[in-house]
């Protein structure tokens, strides 16, 4: 069962198969980082034959009659009338428009299913309970009784709660998102580097040994970790929070706007800042991969400094060793530089590590 947040968690299967654990810096803190062939556990990945313990992650659940009405009065996303089975994300944003929390949302017809970040649950929790009033809605932390599981499949699991990643990250077509005066969510993003199709299905804990025994179909032979799923998510510039966001992160430097945020929604905290940038501007900032030189001697961290000619333009998001691109990373940048000339990234050590930049969000 997973203990008290207060409580360092550790999942059980990181007594198998040789499984690695994470750096202590990680914020995946608790289930296997690798279980030794990186690697090989991406190309299982990318070819959907392997799962990931994800069971650090946080759950929570929404029960009453106006759940739907209710998380749409508070988050980014249009969930009034999210249809049964149906799966989307969401954003809670400060009042000024800067990104907070994101929700994977899976309703069942009766439940409203939300998988967080581990770090974030109580914080979530906290805020979401607050905001209930006298509102028809119950709200259950359910962390201790569900784990969460990754899947390279992008179809519903046919008796589990399943979130399937943004059509845009998955590469099967958009999420309908609306428009605005600005236009739609298409002026963010025209082309992805790659595709990150997947799911995350809520299994009972109890169960969770059995249940990856069975869907990697070789008595738990064909397990990733967090190391491998990463690199992916890395690779199709799908950003994370926390790992790619800061303080001042707007939805729209990252992509969110459409997978994550719907532009013809009414009000919602931050909804005032989402929509002046969207009608009237540009954000400040956009997100990019970096390829970086292969001979660096390690990985930068987030927050290392990017530079073109010696010049701060922005920080590292997340980092990873991908199978076939080598050493990547996303970073921020601001929108006026030139990322096409060659870039220099600065680790806190002082590394200093080649790099050139590819486009993710171009508007």
């Amino acid at each position: 069962m997973n203990p008290d947040p207060s409580v360092a968690y550790t999942s059980p299967t990181l007594d198998l198969l040789g499984a690695v654990p994470p750096p202590a810096s990680s914020t995946d803190a608790g289930v296997p980082w690798h279980y030794g062939d990186p690697h090989a556990e991406q190309r299982r990945l990318s070819a959907g034959v392997a799962a990931v313990d994800l069971s650090h992650r946080g759950v929570l659940q929404v029960t009453g009659p106006d759940r739907l009405s209710w998380l749409h009065s508070l988050t980014s996303q249009s969930l009034e009338q999210l249809a049964a089975g149906t799966s989307t994300s969401a954003l809670i944003l400060s009042p000024h428009g800067h990104v907070e929390h994101e929700l994977h949302l899976v309703d069942d017809g009766v439940t409203t299913w939300l998988g967080v970040e581990s770090d974030a649950r109580q914080t979530i929790y906290a805020y979401l309970d607050s905001m209930r009033f006298m509102l028809r809605v119950e709200l259950n932390d359910v962390t201790d009784e569900y784990a969460v599981v990754w899947e390279s499949l992008h179809d519903r699991h046919k008796s589990l709660p399943t979130w399937l990643t943004a059509p845009e990250y998955a590469g099967t077509g958009t999420t309908d998102s609306g428009t605005d005066r600005g236009g739609d969510a298409s002026k963010y993003i025209d082309h992805r580097p790659s595709f990150l199709p997947g799911r995350e299905v809520f299994v009972p804990r109890d169960t969770l040994l059995e249940y990856l025994a069975a869907q990697t179909q070789g008595g738990l032979a064909k397990l990733a970790g967090t190391w491998a799923l990463e690199a992916l998510r890395v690779a199709a510039g799908v950003p994370r929070v926390g790992a790619d966001t800061d303080h001042r992160t707007l939805p729209h430097e990252l992509g969110w706007i459409g997978p994550a945020v719907h532009l013809s929604k009414g009000c919602y905290r931050g909804q005032e800042a989402v929509a002046r940038v969207h009608n009237m501007g540009r954000p400040p900032r956009r997100l990019v991969l970096l390829h970086l030189d292969g001979g660096a001697e390690s990985l930068p961290t987030h927050g290392d400094v990017v530079i073109v000619n010696d010049r701060d333009i922005g920080w590292v998001g997340s980092s990873a060793r991908h199978f076939e691109l080598g050493p990547i990373a996303t970073a921020i940048v601001k929108r006026s530089a030139d990322t096409d000339q060659e870039l220099v990234v600065r680790t806190e050590s002082g590394e200093l590590i080649a790099a050139s930049a590819e486009s993710v969000v171009t508007n």
